[in-house]
């Protein structure tokens, strides 16, 4: 994601470029344009527990800085505009390990693109498969996808060929397409409509790893993977794993070439974030954010509305979002510590002006709303620090964008007293790195004073 870091860390933008494709202008990291030229290969993919693992990835043969020029994990974002007609080629240079005892890398399996929730999609080049046509591991043959991006909304991509294997070694990737009129964001709209309005939009895409699978790629052998046996023990946002989660986009984290994509949702009090998130395994992950609730609008690139031009008049709240193998869903999501109980901002007096984000109910500004905090005081003596037990995210004041007094080595994770939450899968063992905790698929969404920019 494009942010400054959630731990108040500047980070650079990481935005690609495509051949031709203009720098993308969203909140997302990714590849912008209508012709994209990917090719697939090999590369290892680093978790916090210290395992290095083999993934075979897409990677944009084409792409400048600060795009990783190798496979990625998950493959680039690509980012188009409704109506585009879109053109991807595919080269395949993955190599494998041979069986045992034999040595040195042989062409790997066939690869393939397929694209659903697209419209009139050719194929041109390659040699037939089961599904779509299919690119060779000569490095040379050329497939050549073609469709129309009829309509807006968050999709997924991945291999059509052995689905089994290829998209468990990590051939998958996320494409959003923008709505007609609105190709820029932040703010923007996921959909035509203006009740799909954003200030800024993050992606989640969500996926596990069964790490034996990898390992018998790995060692050469291929031919002994056995899906009945498959038992994830990774668990993975953007293609990485809490806290790697929390660490700055590519390429400030050169360390993670294959993995350039964080996920580290921040926003002002008041503001709608639009959550995308793309289910790519073949687990349910039920995407917990505490802090608030969400809405739904809309699931597979298809807003949730009874009739045409009725806009998202079919959405539903939820705390957590329920993240089916290969869906997409995207919601809106808002902070605003409506019925907190006090002041978050510190207020003593109702005559005290009203700051962003303040008695904001459905979008609207309502001091008589009976949730509405203003000028309310901690109901509560605060305890002195002496009685409290310090986590690493606590400013020392329960004022948002305060800072107060803290013992050597506290708070130093939280340097603009922003508010703090967890994002993370509501199946327990799924934020851990194999069996350590915490880790896997978990990340903090963070609520920051208005005076803190976020870029």
């Amino acid at each position: 994601m494009r942010s400054t870091h959630p731990l108040g860390l500047p980070v650079l933008a990481a935005v690609a470029l495509c051949l031709a494709a203009a720098p993308a202008m969203a909140g997302i990291d990714g590849l912008t344009g209508t012709t994209f030229n990917l090719s697939v290969g090999s590369n290892r993919v680093s978790t916090p527990d210290g395992s290095s693992i083999l993934v075979w990835g897409y990677r944009c043969a084409t792409c400048t800085f600060p795009e990783p020029n190798v496979p990625q994990f998950p493959g680039p974002t690509l980012i188009v505009n409704q109506g585009d007609t879109v053109s991807v080629t595919l080269r395949n240079s993955l190599t494998i390990p041979p069986p045992p005892p034999a040595t040195g890398p042989i062409a790997g399996p066939n690869v393939s693109i397929v694209f659903p929730g697209m419209d009139m999609i050719s194929v041109t080049g390659g040699v037939v498969g089961n599904v779509t046509r299919e690119a060779p591991a000569d490095g040379t043959t050329v497939v050549t996808y073609q469709f129309k991006a009829s309509h807006a909304g968050t999709y997924m991509y991945h291999s059509g060929t052995r689905e089994d294997l290829e998209i468990e070694m990590g051939l998958v990737g996320a494409l959003i397409v923008r709505p007609t009129g609105f190709p820029a964001a932040e703010p923007g709209r996921a959909y035509y409509h203006p009740a799909t309005a954003y200030d800024r939009e993050y992606l989640f895409v969500i996926q596990e790893m069964d790490p034996s699978i990898h390992n018998l790629v790995d060692g050469g052998y291929i031919a002994q993977v056995d899906n009945t046996a498959w038992w994830p023990v990774y668990w993975f946002f953007n293609g990485r794993n809490a806290p790697d989660t929390l660490a700055e986009s590519w390429p400030t984290t050169a360390w993670m070439p294959a993995q350039p994509y964080n996920c580290a949702p921040r926003m002002h009090p008041g503001e709608n974030v639009l959550v995308r998130t793309v289910s790519v395994g073949r687990d349910v992950h039920p995407f917990h954010h505490h802090g608030n609730h969400s809405r739904v609008i809309a699931k597979e690139g298809r807003l949730l509305e009874s009739a045409p031009g009725a806009g998202p008049d079919l959405s539903y709240l939820v705390y957590s979002v329920f993240s089916t193998p290969a869906e997409t869903t995207d919601s809106i999501f808002s902070w605003t510590g409506q019925g907190l109980g006090w002041d978050f901002y510190g207020h003593t007096s109702a005559s005290d002006p009203l700051q962003p984000g303040e008695c904001v109910f459905n979008g609207v500004v309502n001091t008589a709303n009976p949730l509405c905090d203003h000028g309310k005081a901690v109901p509560v003596t605060l305890p002195a620090n002496s009685a409290l037990q310090f986590g690493e995210f606590w400013s020392g004041s329960p004022f948002l964008g305060k800072l107060g007094v803290l013992p050597p080595g506290a708070g130093i994770n939280n340097t603009t007293g922003g508010y703090f939450f967890m994002w993370h899968s509501h199946t327990e063992k799924e934020i851990v790195n194999n069996n350590i905790f915490p880790g896997g698929m978990m990340t903090m969404g963070v609520v920051e004073a208005p005076s803190v920019p976020i870029d």
